[in-house]
């Protein structure tokens, strides 16, 4: 699969944005394709929150359940998470949060491939599109909250 990565300056601040994509209990409402999301395990590494959260996504036809580490680093501004278990043969997604005066640029960054071929043929025909469409998602629900 092909990799995606993208920057935009957003009028929200920093803590906002960082808040919207922290708040991952909340994706069923707003998130294409995402139809339930719960985190099963919560810690702490130093500053640093450690989640492992379940998400069960459907595209069409395909449905499948996934695990992810999630590391949220609120000082630093970065959420990163990682695939555990599920179809994938890696997932990484990354969002790093950096103030821009009155808002802030979101760095985006996205890598994956399912196990499966079959999957991963069916995802890169639409991967650009529907990544994009992910990342709007949460610019509106950005907007939705806080205006």
């Amino acid at each position: 699969m092909p990799q995606h990565r993208e920057i935009r300056d957003l009028p929200y601040t920093a803590e906002q944005m960082y808040a919207v994509v922290a708040d991952m209990e909340r994706y069923p409402e707003f998130l294409p394709w995402c139809l339930s999301l719960r985190v099963l395990t919560r810690a702490k590494d130093g500053g640093v929150d450690v989640e492992t959260a379940e998400m069960v996504v459907s595209y069409h036809a395909v449905r499948e359940r996934y695990v992810s580490r999630v590391r949220l680093d609120p000082a630093a501004r970065i959420i990163e998470a990682v695939h555990i278990q599920g179809p994938f043969e890696r997932l990484i997604n990354r969002w790093r949060f950096e103030p821009q005066g009155t808002g802030c640029r979101v760095h985006f960054f996205i890598d994956f491939a399912f196990k499966n071929r079959l999957l991963s043929a069916l995802a890169g025909i639409a991967f650009d599109r529907t990544v994009v469409r992910m990342a709007d998602a949460f610019v509106d629900r950005a907007e939705a909250l806080y205006g």
